[in-house]
């Protein structure tokens, strides 16, 4: 199969055909009269609803029925009212939904299902440009006029490629994923001007490499890719990017334009990993993993994520400065549970421990040491005498943790744990170790082990 029939046929999965578009019209046109007929009950002049993102650009891949509908306010209107009223007219809204949750970024706003669609319904700003912006999500309409006018005959392939960032696993600007936002994928099909001109780009793409749709070049940015917002010279659309989806997307390419292939946007889904399995890649691996288990907060995935993330950083720190050897190590969450997973090359040590002292010509700090450590029949801790290595003294001592997992069950109120994951942990958590980690049948964690391992050993 060419490349062109792997297209076309990759397009006839993913294109929403007539009936879904009408469908999600219906659905929109229900949604934009119950906020017409609610701010007219309130009497609340210059407060409209307004279609962004991949829904009014013509760039949603079928089956993917998420729709983000703005509530905007004058933009001259008070701050306070467009977080009291914003919320009230989107509750009022949503009671007609199946169901809805209120959730918060920088101001609240309402998540509801209308329909089996999800739907966002956002209050914001209705500022006359992107520089008088006075909330994050105020420049989105304007990201929908600056595409609006220049995606025209390039739908498909920004289609192609949300795909394909999809199955690469770098698609969602989300702090869970750090990967590429829908808004990037259009800008770099605009600059790029095909599908695959973007992978052939990427095939040359360095750290750093920027692009300047409008070239304003007004301030340089570090991030791994830059790509200045054309309507907000000083914002890099791509900065929530990180290095690792970066550069697997720049992997990704080499590998499709060596051999295309149906695979490289429709991947094999990653299946759950049994006790057997699990077992297996222990044996063959000779690692050691462990595994912290506790609930899940109550928050959106970019409050917990940064807070998952964060404890799994202060982990591996603090079983690296008592000398158990880390491998890989990766956070999840599920329905109701969460956990950070670690897997040691090391995490059994032996008793002793060489503890090191100031080189024997800081005399002050050489006397102190002495003084401390040189009477070893007094001290329990301490297991020889006082010696010279390397021009420093030295003396071994007895090791508080001989394993990391009782490391982590004693100490891991020390690590940084954020909000609302210490809340969790302080009302208890679960330190499973090896096999143990077969104890949790979570469907879901399961993949995750599977992806794990796949992931960093090749199996499948």
């Amino acid at each position: 199969m060419n490349e062109t029939d792997i297209l076309a046929r990759v397009l006839a999965r993913i294109k929403p055909d007539a009936d879904e578009h009408r469908k999600m019209q219906e659905v929109v046109d229900h949604i934009f009269a119950l906020i017409k007929q609610v701010v007219s009950k309130k009497d609340l002049s210059g407060v409209e609803a307004v279609l962004v993102g991949s829904a009014a650009r013509g760039t949603w891949i079928s089956g993917e029925h998420d729709l983000d509908i703005f509530i905007s306010f004058p933009g001259d209107a008070d701050k306070e009212d467009l977080k009291t009223k914003g919320l009230e007219i989107a509750k009022e809204v949503a009671s007609n939904a199946d169901g809805f949750i209120e959730r918060y970024a920088e101001h609240p706003y309402i998540h509801a299902d209308f329909y089996g669609f999800k739907v966002d319904l956002v209050p914001c700003f209705g500022v006359s440009s992107a520089a008088h912006i006075r909330s994050a999500v105020d420049r989105t309409p304007f990201h929908n006029r600056f595409v609006l006018v220049r995606i025209r005959g390039l739908e498909d392939d920004v289609m192609l490629l949300k795909q394909f960032m999809k199955a690469t696993g770098v698609y969602g600007s989300d702090l869970r994923t750090g990967g590429f936002s829908g808004y990037l994928s259009e800008l770099l099909v605009i600059h790029y001007g095909s599908f695959i001109e973007v992978i052939r780009a990427a095939d040359e793409w360095k750290p750093g490499v920027t692009i300047d749709i409008n070239k304003h070049g007004t301030r340089k940015h570090k991030d791994v890719l830059v790509v200045t917002d054309p309507t907000d010279p000083v914002r890099n659309v791509a900065a929530a990017l990180v290095m690792d989806k970066f550069v697997s997307f720049i992997n990704a390419a080499r590998q499709y334009l060596d051999k295309p292939s149906m695979e490289m946007f429709f991947p094999v889904p990653v299946s759950c990993m049994d006790d057997d399995e699990f077992s297996m890649i222990l044996n063959k691996r000779g690692t050691s993993i462990v595994v912290v288990l506790f609930d899940k907060p109550d928050v959106v995935d970019d409050i917990l994520y940064p807070q998952l993330f964060m404890l799994h950083n202060s982990l591996k720190d603090m079983v690296k400065r008592n000398e158990f050897s880390i491998h890989a190590g990766d956070v999840w969450a599920g329905e109701s549970k969460a956990a950070v997973m670690l897997e040691f090359q090391v995490s059994e040590l032996p008793f002793v421990k060489k503890h090191t002292g100031p080189p024997v010509w800081a005399k002050q700090h050489a006397k102190q040491f002495n003084d401390k450590y040189q009477q070893q029949d007094k001290q329990d801790s301490v297991l020889s005498l006082v010696y010279i290595e390397d021009g420093r003294y030295r003396v071994d001592i007895s090791r508080k943790y001989l394993s990391a997992a009782d490391l982590i069950r004693h100490e891991i109120h020390t690590c940084k744990l954020g909000r609302h994951v210490g809340e969790s942990i302080r009302s208890g958590f679960t330190v499973l170790e090896d096999i143990q980690v077969a104890d949790i049948e979570d469907y879901s964690f399961r993949v995750f082990l599977k992806g794990f391992f796949h992931s960093i050993s090749g199996i499948t």
